[in-house]
């Protein structure tokens, strides 16, 4: 049913009530004055640099047009990502979910993108089942499948199931094709897996888990790889597509700043958007009229960009040179494995983008150098992700109809049917 539009003015007048309260107006003030004073490094309060800049703190900017066109600093890339049906409950008391983990190659290698690394992670209720869990190879040698009994838990069982078998196909593949990969490896997603990392901060039973055999040998598997990427000085980045990290807005609100961003990107998002008009630059709470759309005056012919830093707080201390690493053994200086990041603005879709890498490639000026300007060439020609992430994204992702395909199958190979609930139904009908 489409909203009358009697109620649709309705909402519209609440929101111009809500916006006569909310004035940002001092935001940009706010933001520059965090940039300023807190970053260089920012500390917490038990004194840890937790974002230390890397270099010279600054912001710059490049015309799109002249990003797009320069010559990537990299002759091929190669991106990586891994797709899931999302996880399924069944009445039987098992609950799944599969990954399943692509790498593309630019310029395309198509024996490399037929080959897949697939993963069914299964949580029983059933403390008696035992499940194989060894790789087996199939089509024709290309691809390799296995099943991962997950470790019990009480409660976070789809969460925990989807997780390990996300992470699970993206390491495994990513260690299996990294002979491949000759110039720069671009994950689709953060360089390590956060979603394991942050279980230490969330309850007690997922902070135990952690700990636990399965999800550490995966955390270890990203451990090994940046070590054979650092081993065989080939670059690997993190392209995070949205980034939600708090770390700053959190840590500068523990020092009394009333911060009012809901997190870094909106941060950082305030502080590299531009905006112009004939006197000058203006702020978007300066509109002349609440009917002059939000955006109208911003600058789309530049990206804007920061420079790196250095992450050690949230997810990221785990491997921090001072953190510990989940006990996993590092064959490299500790400090090498630490996360470091810049983010890029692109104002014609007004997002913004978190690249990351290990701080053993980006203590070298010249690969931050590289790493920037390839980022750059490919956000502004592709008009968002690199190309090998968008390749990577299209070989992974499974499809709806797939998606439902698949759960059909495993009902009739486990005799017993998904356990559905009402807005399955509803949001299938729409």
């Amino acid at each position: 049913m489409t909203l009358d539009p009697v109620h649709f003015e309705g909402i519209a007048k609440l929101a111009r009530k809500i916006s006569q309260d909310v004035d940002d107006g001092d935001h940009r003030e706010l933001a520059e004055r965090v940039w300023t004073d807190f970053l260089d490094p920012l500390v917490d309060d038990a004194g840890r640099r937790v974002v230390e800049p890397i270099g010279e703190r600054r912001r710059r900017c490049i015309d799109v047009e002249a990003a797009a066109l320069q010559d990537p600093p990299f002759p091929s890339t190669h991106g990586l990502d891994s797709g899931t049906i999302n996880p399924t409950t069944f009445k039987n008391g098992l609950v799944l979910d599969v990954a399943q983990a692509a790498m593309s190659g630019c310029p395309s290698d198509l024996d490399l993108h037929r080959s897949r690394s697939l993963v069914a992670t299964v949580h029983a209720s059933d403390i008696t089942v035992q499940l194989p869990e060894n790789w087996v190879q199939y089509d024709d040698g290309y691809s390799r499948r296995r099943v991962l009994q997950a470790p019990r838990v009480s409660r976070f069982t789809e969460g925990v199931v989807h997780a390990l078998a996300l992470y699970l196909a993206e390491s495994e593949h990513a260690l299996e094709h990294a002979d491949r990969v000759s110039d720069l490896l671009v994950l689709d997603g953060p360089l390590y897996p956060k979603e394991l990392l942050n279980w230490q901060d969330r309850d007690a039973e997922l902070r135990e888990l952690a700990h636990d055999a399965k999800p550490n040998a995966i955390v270890e598997n990203y451990v090994r790889l940046v070590e054979q990427f650092v081993d065989e000085n080939t670059p690997l980045v993190g392209f995070v597509k949205n980034p939600s990290a708090k770390l700053i807005t959190r840590t500068v609100g523990e020092k009394g700043v009333a911060a009012p961003w809901v997190d870094d990107t909106a941060f950082f998002t305030r502080l590299l958007e531009r905006r112009d008009e004939p006197g000058g630059t203006r702020d978007a709470s300066n509109r002349e009229s609440s009917d002059e759309a939000p955006g109208s005056n911003r600058r789309t012919d530049q990206l804007t960009f920061t420079n790196w830093f250095v992450s050690r707080g949230g997810s990221d201390r785990t491997l921090a040179a001072d953190g510990d690493a989940l006990g996993i053994e590092r064959e490299l200086d500790p400090e090498a494995y630490e996360v470091t990041f810049f983010v890029v603005y692109d104002p014609r879709e007004d997002v913004l983008y978190k690249i990351e890498a290990p701080y053993e490639f980006t203590r070298d000026a010249e690969t931050r150098g590289r790493l920037e300007r390839q980022i750059l060439a490919e956000v502004a020609a592709e008009r968002g992700p690199p190309a090998a992430v968008h390749k990577a994204d299209a070989l992974a992702r499974i499809s709806r109809e797939g998606k439902q395909s698949l759960r059909r199958a495993f009902e009739r190979s486990l005799g017993s049917e998904e356990l559905r609930r009402y807005d399955d139904l509803r949001w299938n009908e729409e």
